[in-house]
């Protein structure tokens, strides 16, 4: 239920666990992938050959993958051979489902090896297309559950394994992936070898291959992680100049968060559906991201801001996405703040607010919405902006300090796992101490935001500003602290108010009327203003 009245409610959401639809065997676990992807120039054709090792958690007879089926334009994938442990095996693929049946009952803590041969044209997922230069490119494009139109997995942020991606093609190409370059050779009839090895775990949504003619350079190393940019040789000296930025915010994550995860980090110019990618290790970047300018530094420092949450510290659950994008966002908000200053990082929530106030007209649904199917439709205000401004109030609420202690907190906790919203907020409340039941519920599961009417009167008998503070919004009564700067004769100073009751007056001394009041001059509290 929706409707918030009460002061304080004894909350159950934070017991909801996974809500998407995605059908899970909590009886199988893929410890690792290894993909052969043979590619050509002649066709958009690939043949592929998956060896995956599972892990069986529970009593299991079946196995269950995502493998997108033949479409009657022609495109999806045809499997050819399954072969459980060195065993030909029974299967059968149909409705995008891979369903595989073991040679005998499984138990907790075996496992089995898959190999599955397959071919077709992928109809989305592996991008096969031309850049700007009218060159051929080959990029996966997976987020959020689209890895299953070119390689057979369990298509979920849920299920984390380690990858290899071995890619056979034409030697005039490069090939970026995940993880570190384990091999390179050139074969017969100008066939070349690349095999990337990624041995973090990562879910599939940011397994990726870039294949396309690169220019490659080292712009730096942090911390022992080299730092590769990947561009179009035509782009090559605006690429270079322009990705070089990335050292910047990933130097400032490292330092604020914690360790970097993955072997290296490749920023890459490429031609998938998104302006950014933040796949891990391995980030796609749109091919205008290339300007020679120097305008890619908020993007990069979005997207690198993920390589720690999103991609290392995963949400369990789709719709517990803002745990990436409202993190990716304030993140590369508190960046911009630490370059430019103060005034820079309140401008930035300033206009994140105006963007969730005019979204919200459009989309009244809360940060945490369990009526989401259509996964793209996460992509939203409430994901980026206002879960920024979940992230930038709470740090209002319990102090610089100990924000930043339960951040790393959580990602050390967290590191290369899955966490849903309970967790982060089971972290913060035990490193502040502070009950955080009622933040984290009206900011997330309950939709819209404080709509304020704010008035004042001043008594020169009394000497008193009363205030006068009215909720406006229709739905919801919102608890939160309000600061107040008073300007009058005296000077400037700011009186902090809280603010829990649809009307609610509260009594300011002050010797001299004041010229004005003004709300949340430090630019705190996500609210629209309706004075």
């Amino acid at each position: 239920m929706r409707i918030f009245t009460g002061v304080l409610l004894s909350l159950v959401c934070f017991a909801v666990y996974a809500t998407d639809p995605y059908p899970r065997d909590s009886n199988i676990d893929v410890v690792h992938y290894e993909f052969s992807i043979y590619l050509s120039d002649s066709y958009n054709l690939i043949r592929g050959e998956a060896k995956i090792r599972i892990t069986h958690t529970g009593n299991t007879d079946a196995v269950n993958l995502d493998l997108v089926t033949l479409n009657d334009k022609g495109s999806g994938m045809t499997v050819e051979e399954v072969i459980i442990d060195g065993s030909p095996a029974n299967w059968n693929h149909k409705d995008n489902r891979l369903k595989i049946d073991l040679e005998s009952m499984k138990v907790e803590g075996e496992t089995s090896n898959l190999l599955i041969r397959y071919y077709g044209i992928p109809a989305d997922g592996l991008i096969i297309s031309s850049n700007r230069y009218g060159d051929r490119t080959f990029f996966a494009d997976n987020w959020p559950d689209r890895a299953r139109n070119w390689i057979p997995c369990i298509d979920h942020p849920s299920d984390k394994a380690f990858v290899d991606f071995i890619v056979y093609a034409p030697e005039k190409y490069k090939v970026v992936a995940n993880g570190y370059l384990y091999e390179e050779s050139i074969l017969p009839e100008g066939v070349k070898l690349t095999h990337w090895k990624e041995e973090i775990s990562i879910p599939t949504k940011v397994m990726v291959i870039g294949v396309a003619k690169f220019a490659v350079q080292l712009a730096g190393k942090v911390g022992g992680t080299d730092i590769w940019s990947y561009v179009f040789p035509e782009d090559r000296e605006a690429g270079f100049s322009d990705y070089s930025v990335a050292v910047g915010p990933f130097t400032w994550y490292s330092e604020r968060i914690g360790p970097y995860a993955y072997e290296k980090l490749a920023n890459v110019q490429s031609k998938t559906m998104f302006g950014g990618m933040e796949n891990a290790g391995c980030i796609f970047y749109s091919e205008a991201s290339v300007t020679g300018e120097g305008r890619a530094e908020r993007l990069m420092a979005h997207e690198i801001a993920h390589q720690w949450f999103g991609n290392s510290v995963t949400e369990k659950d789709w719709h517990h996405i803002w745990l990436s994008e409202g993190f990716a966002t304030y993140l590369t908000a508190l960046y911009q703040g630490s370059r430019e200053g103060e005034t820079r990082l309140r401008a930035v929530m300033n206009m994140a607010r105006q963007r969730v106030i005019s979204s919200y007209k459009q989309n009244p649904a809360p940060v945490i919405d369990t009526t989401i199917i259509d996964f793209m439709k996460l992509l939203s205000t409430n994901s980026y902006q206002k879960g920024a401004w979940v992230l930038h109030m709470l740090k209002s609420e319990i102090g610089d300090e100990l924000f930043w202690s339960g951040m790393q907190t959580f990602y050390a906790r967290y590191r290369n796992r899955n966490a849903l919203t309970s967790d982060f907020k089971n972290t913060m409340e035990e490193i502040s101490g502070c009950d955080l039941d009622r933040f984290f519920h009206q900011w997330l599961y309950l939709s819209g935001h404080p709509e304020l009417k704010i008035s004042w009167t001043y008594n020169n008998r009394r000497e008193e500003i009363n205030v006068l503070v009215e909720q406006k919004q229709e739905n919801n009564v919102f608890e939160f602290p309000l600061d107040l700067q008073i300007n009058d004769p005296a000077g400037i100073r700011i009186e902090r108010i809280m603010v829990n009751q649809k009307i609610q007056s509260f009594i300011l001394k002050s010797s001299d009327p004041p010229y004005d009041i003004i709300p949340d001059p430090e630019v705190r509290l996500l609210f629209e203003d309706r004075s």
